[in-house]
């Protein structure tokens, strides 16, 4: 299986792009968020335009959430019971009942391509410890089978397919248990995901959750990594050292093929109207998405030709630089072969942060 590159265009669109401009930075694959979709426009909406490709534009693949997520972000809405989960709109206070059915049946009528199950995440984050996880983690499977269900009553696998939710926080027993369980219900999912992380807790566990799960899962399944966002510092100017950029006129990267970096738009350009011009953000999310695009690209095209060790190799070196490999970074990478401190010069150095998280995706690989 070969990695790839997903933004995340929550109410069916990537903040400032047409979707045009997005499949032009070769974005294949897109997600949508359920519950906001559900609320607005609403389904009468998109059953009226199609589905939500036509509805917003988008050709190629998309993927939608179960609508989970929102019993953390919105928890103070959201009472859980076995049934399902009972939000209160942020919107208008009314209720909505969202069950593992209902959850099934809004995604197919959203019409997206890779459909996931609905998850109990409610008052469950990657920290929390103690009997609650072990409650939500075998609710999680439990709905699983109502999701298979009613999938497969549908008649829509052929053309929606229904991807798993490993659970279990950060304890590697409840790991197990609900990868053995939900394993032995592949012949109901197309995929399996690994949610329950990026929430805070600390790379180097991060990282070992992922390897347990890529571990175990079968390897004839793809596999979604959930909630990571790669978080590069592509221009400073949107977090410190603003001074330095205000009269700097080369563009981020001079090696980027991105319309914002090849049309003469400077850094100084940016720091003057980034906060105030919506054409600033739009120049920032064109060169975020190239840059990630072309990072997976790059390691498809090394997996393909048998040389993905020496990518990883030449890709973390530019990354981090001078300023020296994260050490869970480096553990994580040797247990796939590839030693990072090969070169003699190259330093460990300890913390945690957002451009590691980015690693760290190209570490579970």
């Amino acid at each position: 299986m070969l990695p790839t590159f997903m933004p995340v265009a929550t109410q069916a669109a990537i903040k400032g792009l047409t979707p045009e401009q997005v499949e032009s930075l070769g974005v294949s694959l897109i997600l949508n968020n359920t519950y906001h979709l559900n609320l607005r426009p609403g389904l009468e909406v998109l059953r009226a335009a199609g589905g939500a490709h036509k509805f917003q534009g988008w050709n190629r693949n998309l993927l939608t959430d179960s609508g989970g997520f929102q019993m953390v972000s919105l928890s103070k809405f959201t009472t859980i019971t076995e049934e399902g989960a009972l939000f209160e709109s942020p919107f208008t206070g009314e209720p909505t009942i969202l069950t593992p059915e209902e959850s099934i049946a809004i995604q197919h009528t959203i019409g997206a391509d890779i459909i996931m199950q609905l998850d109990d995440m409610h008052k469950v984050s990657s920290l929390t410890v103690g009997p609650r996880v072990e409650e939500a983690m075998e609710r999680s499977v439990r709905w699983l089978d109502r999701c298979i269900s009613h999938h497969q009553s549908s008649g829509k696998t052929d053309t929606q397919n229904l991807f798993a939710i490993v659970q279990g926080g950060l304890d590697s027993d409840l790991r197990d248990r609900c990868l053995d369980e939900m394993i032995k219900r592949k012949d109901g999912v197309a995929g399996f995901a690994i949610g329950g992380l990026s929430g805070g807790e600390e790379k180097d566990i991060f990282w070992r959750v992922i390897r347990q799960c890529t571990g175990k899962l079968p390897e004839d399944r793809p596999r979604y990594s959930m909630g990571i966002g790669f978080a590069e510092d592509i221009d400073d100017a949107n977090t410190e050292g603003l001074s330095k950029h205000a009269k700097d006129l080369r563009p981020i990267d001079d090696t980027c093929p991105c319309p914002t970096c090849t049309d003469g738009t400077s850094r100084a350009i940016l720091h003057h109207t980034v906060t105030h011009e919506t054409a600033a953000a739009h120049a920032l999310t064109l060169h975020n998405i190239t840059f990630q695009a072309q990072v997976m690209g790059r390691a498809r095209t090394a997996i393909m030709n048998g040389i993905f060790p020496d990518y990883l190799r030449s890709f973390f070196a530019e990354y981090f630089g001078d300023d020296g490999y994260p050490e869970w970074c480096v553990n994580a990478l040797r247990t796939v072969g590839v030693d990072l401190l090969e070169n003699n010069n190259a330093k460990v150095i300890q913390g945690d942060g957002a451009k590691w998280e980015y690693a760290a995706s190209m570490a579970r690989q």
